[in-house]
This record gives C-alpha cells, sequence and structure tokens, in this order.
C-alpha cells in the first residue's frame, strides 16, 4: 500500500485525536460521582426495601394495639356492668354474689394482664416507629445526595461532551483527505491493538509497542519508498516516519 508521506503524517494527527477522544470517553465512564452515584443507588434501593417491609411492619403493630386496646375496654367494660349490679342491689342471692364478686377477682386479673400485653405492644410500635422514621430519614438524605451527585456528574458530562465534540471536528479536518485504503487499515487496525493503529517511528522505536527495531528492520526501512505504507514487524501497526525516527 502506498500513501502520500504527508497522509501518513495527517494519520499520526488522526491517531493522537482518536487517543485524545478515547481519554475523554474514559473519563466520562470513569468520573467519581459516576461509581459514587452508583453505589448510593444500590444503598437507595435497600433502604427503601427496608422501609417497605419496616411499614409493614408498623401496621402490623398498630392494628394489634387497636385490638389490645378493644380487648381491654371490653373487659373493663363488663367489669363495670358487673360492678354497677352489685352497687346496686340488682344481685341479691348470696350464692350469686360471691360467684360475682370471684367473677370481678378474675376480671381484675384479665384487665391487669391485658394491659401488660397493651403496653408490651405500644413499645413495641414506638420502636418499630422509631425504626421507620430513621429509615424514612436515610432515605431522604440518600436521595438529597444523589441529587446533588447527579448534578456534578451532569456539568462534568457536559464539559467532557464539549471537548469530545471539538476533537471531532479536528478530526474530521485532519482525516478529510486521507487515502480511503489507508483510513480503512488504521481503522482495521486501531480495534485490533487496542486504539492505536499508527505510531511514530521515533529514534528506532515504534511508539506503539515501544520496541527498538533491530538493524535489519532498519535498513529494509530505510530502503523503501517514502510513499510505502510501513508496518511494524513486531506489532503491526502502520509506522510513520519522521524525521526524528533515525533511519
Amino acid at each position: 500500500m502506498k500513501a502520500d508521506p504527508s497522509a501518513q503524517l495527517r494519520l499520526l494527527e488522526v491517531q493522537a485525536l482518536d487517543s485524545r477522544a478515547d481519554q475523554l470517553r474514559h473519563q466520562r465512564a470513569s468520573l467519581p460521582e459516576v461509581a459514587r452515584i452508583a453505589e448510593l443507588t444500590a444503598t437507595h434501593t435497600r433502604l427503601v426495601d427496608a422501609v417497605r417491609d419496616q411499614r409493614i411492619a408498623v401496621d402490623d403493630l398498630t392494628a394489634a394495639q387497636a385490638k389490645a386496646d378493644a380487648d381491654v375496654e371490653q373487659v373493663r367494660a363488663r367489669r363495670t356492668r358487673d360492678r354497677d349490679r352489685m352497687d346496686q342491689g340488682l344481685v341479691s342471692n348470696p350464692k350469686d354474689l360471691e360467684r360475682m364478686q370471684h367473677e370481678l377477682e378474675s376480671l381484675e386479673r384479665r384487665i391487669a394482664t391485658l394491659e401488660d400485653e397493651e403496653l408490651e405492644v405500644m413499645e413495641q410500635l414506638e420502636q418499630a416507629q422509631a425504626t421507620l422514621d430513621d429509615l424514612a430519614r436515610q432515605v431522604a438524605e440518600t436521595e438529597q445526595r444523589l441529587a446533588e451527585l447527579g448534578a456534578v456528574r451532569d456539568e462534568r458530562f457536559a464539559e467532557i461532551d464539549r471537548d469530545l465534540e471539538a476533537v471531532a471536528v479536528e478530526r474530521a479536518t485532519a482525516a478529510a483527505d486521507l487515502p480511503d485504503d489507508l483510513a480503512a487499515l488504521y481503522a482495521r487496525l486501531r480495534e485490533s491493538k487496542g486504539g492505536v493503529g499508527a505510531a511514530e517511528l521515533r529514534a528506532r522505536q515504534c511508539g506503539g509497542c515501544r520496541l527498538t527495531l533491530d538493524n535489519a528492520e532498519v535498513s529494509r526501512i530505510r530502503g523503501t519508498d517514502p510513499a510505502d505504507v510501513v508496518r511494524c514487524e513486531e506489532c503491526q501497526r502502520i509506522l510513520v516516519r519522521t524525521a526524528e525516527s533515525g533511519l
């Protein structure tokens, strides 16, 4: 393959611009805000799930407290009814009075037990509600932090995207007159060689693989037509000769 030496030199410029674009894209993907947002998003998901589960626990305990309250009130109402009957003299039979007195004592014990259960449920509900409130606070703080990081990330994205647009404009100009076959070879090599398809031959060293050419290879390249497209014997990248090549 042949290409005008000036076109080969422009290929180095295209390579430099492509490498710059690669660096910018890597920088865009590697912003610390991006990683932190990913971490906080996972945390936010976990917290939202925890809030959902804790809200269910609070709802269950609220229902349990309502039931405990109702049970206590029901037994208290029965105790009040029995006391009123006795106080009003509606029970005159001694055996009935004795039976009712025993029943009142039983009701008192039952009320004490139910009140203890009611208090225990109230304490559990209070603790569960406090946990729910704390989780909700963490969700709100995480969302605020995500919003702040998102704003910083978007600002950095915009800066990098502007730089990428500028590089693209420069590249289009540099690559405008490249021969099609040279451009196609460069594109193939760039894809298979980690983003570097063309490299400068400088001081007898390949700028792609960083290996120094032996004397035989230097002699071979020295004897080729300047228009010949030379490739590194080791890495197969396009080698562009310059005044600094040491030939």
